[in-house]
């Protein structure tokens, strides 16, 4: 492995990254350089931090091709989103609008309501576990108060109560 220093004052500049950083995979980056740079075989390197030889190839050669900003891993992207924006932002509204006749008459939604939704209305397949994800990134909470039935007239539940004969016979 013929790894030469980029720039003046990478060791350097690596040591003191070394002494700094908390994380070990990669304070083990900036070693792998920093042996590489000092002309230590492959093996030893391997045998020195107790990693594979992938692990200090990548990193000593990311080093000769992009410098010490291409030893920090970046973050995994990660799945693509199954809707867009503006699909999330769509079900946002079908969510905070509430069931509609199409829900099967139930006075609200839950986790599984959601997954028909987006199965039906989006064309996307979600777990239930998913569909949860989903509603907190939205800012959608699965927790509410007890709902009540559209159906529900309060004044004549008021006056109910009223004309309602006492139950104690005291």
């Amino acid at each position: 492995m013929n790894i030469v220093e980029r720039r003046p004052g990478d060791v350097e500049q690596l040591e003191q990254l070394i002494r700094s950083e908390k994380d070990a995979e990669q304070r083990d980056r900036y070693r792998a350089v920093v042996l590489a740079i000092a002309q230590h075989m492959t093996q030893d390197i391997q045998a020195t931090l107790h990693r594979s030889r992938g692990f200090v190839q990548r990193w000593t050669y990311a080093y000769r091709d992009g410098g010490i900003d291409a030893i920090v891993a970046g973050k995994p992207p990660g799945a693509a989103p199954k809707l867009n924006p503006s699909q999330q932002q769509a079900f946002k509204q079908r969510m905070d609008a509430g069931p509609t006749d199409a829900d099967g008459g139930v006075c609200t939604l839950r986790g599984k309501d959601a997954v028909r939704i987006l199965e039906r209305e989006f064309g996307q397949s979600y777990s239930l576990p998913g569909v949860y994800a989903l509603m907190h990134r939205l800012g959608l909470s699965c927790l509410k108060p007890r709902p009540r039935h559209r159906k529900n007239d309060p004044q004549a539940m008021a006056q109910w109560q009223a004309d309602a004969p006492l139950l104690s016979g005291k």
